[in-house]
């Protein structure tokens, strides 16, 4: 075994023998329906910390040509019937970008060094062949395939380091995507190829021609939506194991949602909650928020605008086609917002087209980043929520108008013109309820929709429930009048105790917001 042709699998062993391991290995059998077809080549990208490199070790030990049936001995993949047809079966390549970028001056440096350092185990490991040319990573490969028939599976972590490190060095990209290209593309020697890395491939022109591979993304996933990140049933399973609050763990680190109904955890959040017991910003402690920041203050029009909406619980419709897939060449608000889904700070909703924040870690993210970026009005938005909410609690009707009038005037760059304008203002108003109910919108209910909802978390059974009825220049009785006559309270299911109706309607003469507030008791 070397160092990257054959390595050991101590890297998947490690991931095994953790306190927290959650089996991803069925993710195989999709690799194994792939080999040796038009459509083994494959690149993952997803955010940092999301199981990419896992995912590498794991594929590295299962395709090897050790021996390693012990180490996938009850896992999901041991029971799939390709399990010991493919399994050992071949001459692997793992190699990390990053690191030889990390030891090289320059990209040009980097292809060197790591063809000096592929050849000179390949041709240790593979004597007696007549090689052509010792030091040409492809001829090497040529030759060994001519000689002795073996194919390899060619595994690469972090492809894209180069595009995020080197990134106005476009003669650099270049040389690298063609080095790629020349090495894999109809390469008899390749069964697989399996890259992985944060950006989707390049999009550079002719260069583009890395077109072989099938992309799986952050806002197209396709079949392995499920491996992107930890799945309803393994985080219920694993909240239920170390006896956490599942509820809360869902309203920190769920979110990232596909066009397939699935939503997925961030893994690196859940492992951390759950091993010190403690809902925090973990996902986020991997890198600083400058990045965040660098790219949510471009001057794109109508971005400040969506970012604030999404902050507010909204969801903006983009158009994620014409990102460049680099971090760099940006013509639109669309083409920030698609970078942040792919660097995670955006989740993307395929089936609706469109982008929001995913969860409450990833929302802590975006305020540090607005207070650093003095979005001002924002973030005294945001700070005089929890007195909003004090006042909503009191039933103090004024308090609650005037709040919400005054972030209306301090946030005015949203557009105001319909409840849905209205309903951002709301969410933007109330920032801090998120601390203590989980918020839905639009919650299906009696005889229609109730606008919006708080429900407590398990944590504050003790604060009422409330649902808000929004109005565009109509009256906050007629708001009132409608929760009652078409039984929104029986949005709540079984929750039981006081529920706040609250009206709301903007009054577009006064250009002032109204307010009613009842008290209702829901009996069991």
């Amino acid at each position: 075994m070397g160092v990257y042709l054959n390595p050991e699998p101590k890297r998947f062993a490690e991931s095994i023998a953790s306190e927290i391991f959650v089996d991803k290995s069925r993710m195989i059998s999709y690799t194994n329906s792939v080999i040796d077809t038009e459509q083994k080549y494959i690149c993952v990208s997803r955010p940092r910390r999301f199981g990419k490199s896992m995912a590498v070790g794991m594929l590295s030990a299962y395709y090897g040509n050790g021996e390693t049936r012990d180490l996938f001995k009850g896992l999901n993949i041991s029971n799939d019937p390709s399990f010991d047809k493919y399994r050992n079966r071949y001459q692997v390549i793992s190699v990390n970008m990053q690191e030889f970028l990390s030891r090289s001056k320059n990209v040009e440096d980097m292809i060197t060094l790591l063809q000096r350092k592929l050849t000179w185990e390949l041709t240790g490991s593979f004597s007696g062949i007549n090689y052509f040319d010792k030091s040409d990573l492809i001829e090497v490969m040529n030759d060994i395939y001519a000689s002795v028939g073996s194919t390899f599976i060619i595994l690469i972590d972090e492809w894209d380091c180069i595009f995020r490190e080197y990134k106005d060095d476009k003669r650099g990209q270049k040389l690298y995507l063609d080095f790629l290209r020349f090495w894999l593309k109809d390469k008899s020697y390749v069964s697989l190829a399996y890259m992985t890395g944060i950006l989707p491939i390049k999009k550079y022109g002719s260069h583009s021609a890395l077109n072989m591979f099938t992309e799986f993304s952050m806002t197209n996933p396709k079949g392995l939506a499920e491996f992107v990140g930890f799945t309803k049933d393994e985080v219920q399973n694993l909240c239920e194991c170390y006896d956490m609050d599942f509820t809360e763990m869902r309203t920190w680190y769920d979110g990232y949602a596909f066009q397939s109904g699935l939503s997925v955890y961030s893994p690196k959040s859940v492992v951390e909650a759950l091993r010190w017991r403690t809902f925090d910003t973990y996902w986020n402690q991997t890198e600083t928020y400058e990045a965040l920041k660098v790219y949510i203050q471009m001057n794109f029009n109508g971005l400040k605008d969506a970012v604030v909406q999404m902050l507010a619980g909204g969801r903006i419709k983009i158009n994620t086609a014409k990102f460049s897939n680099d971090m760099t060449t940006f013509s639109s608000r669309d083409d920030v917002l698609t970078l942040l889904v792919h660097l995670g700070y955006l989740a993307y909703d395929g089936a609706a087209e469109s982008v929001f924040i995913p969860n409450k870690e990833v929302s802590m993210e975006y305020i540090n980043a607005i207070e650093d970026i003095h979005w001002d009005e924002v973030i005294h938005a945001v700070r005089d929520s929890e007195q909003l909410l004090e006042a909503l609690w009191r039933k103090d009707d004024q308090a609650v108008a005037t709040g919400i009038d005054s972030v209306h005037e301090s946030t005015s760059i949203l557009q105001y013109n319909n409840e849905n304008a209205l309903s951002y203002t709301i969410g933007l108003a109330f920032y801090t309820a998120r601390e203590y109910y989980m918020i839905v919108r639009e919650l299906p209910a009696g005889k229609g929709y109730a606008d919006i909802c708080f429900i407590p978390r398990s944590s504050y059974a003790d604060k009422p429930a409330v649902v808000i009825e929004l109005k565009w220049d109509k009256t906050t009785e007629g708001a009132i009048r409608q929760i009652k006559e078409k039984k929104y309270t029986d949005a709540f299911g079984s929750y039981t105790g006081k529920i706040l109706l609250a009206g709301i309607n903007y009054n577009k003469k006064t250009k002032k917001h109204e307010c009613k507030i009842e008290e209702y008791y829901k009996e069991y």
